[in-house]
């Protein structure tokens, strides 16, 4: 089932995210809880989740940006994609990612957007089996 993520679903995503950038420090001052929270009760963003027998096993972050370009037409910028390594390679990354477009298009955005800083072929692969284009854009990233 892929839905909306819920505030219980809190440790699930943690357990997700250290898999996906498993030098990050943990926090124990419940900042990424206020995040969680925060992100859970704002309009244009979703944290989709996709489980199998009550346990989540997949993760998108979906933001929804307002625009006044192309006709006022949003777009959407995808983050934070993960399937559990356990899970990986049996098709459940390609339906929460159909779902998480799905989403996109049905807000009315007018492109999707991701990046990954992967540069395993594999991985490449799945973005471009989904509908994603390598060559469409040029993505500079700046970090303070």
């Amino acid at each position: 089932m892929i839905r909306e993520a819920l505030p219980e679903d809190f440790g699930a995503l943690m357990r997700l995210y250290r898999q996906l950038h498993p030098g990050d420090p943990a926090l124990d001052n419940g900042s990424d809880r206020d995040v969680f929270d925060a992100i859970l009760a704002t309009r244009g963003l979703t944290l989709l989740v996709l489980e199998i027998d009550g346990v989540v096993v997949a993760t998108t972050y979906l933001n929804i940006i307002p625009n006044i370009t192309r006709s006022a037409s949003p777009y959407a910028v995808i983050e934070n994609v993960v399937v559990d390594e356990s899970v990986r390679r049996t098709g459940l990354g390609k339906q929460i990612m159909t779902a998480t477009l799905r989403a996109a298009w049905d807000a009315g955005c007018y492109k999707a957007m991701l990046l990954t800083g992967s540069k395993t072929p594999s991985t490449h692969a799945f973005y471009r089996s989904c509908g994603f284009s390598p060559d469409a854009k040029t993505a500079y990233l700046a970090r303070p």
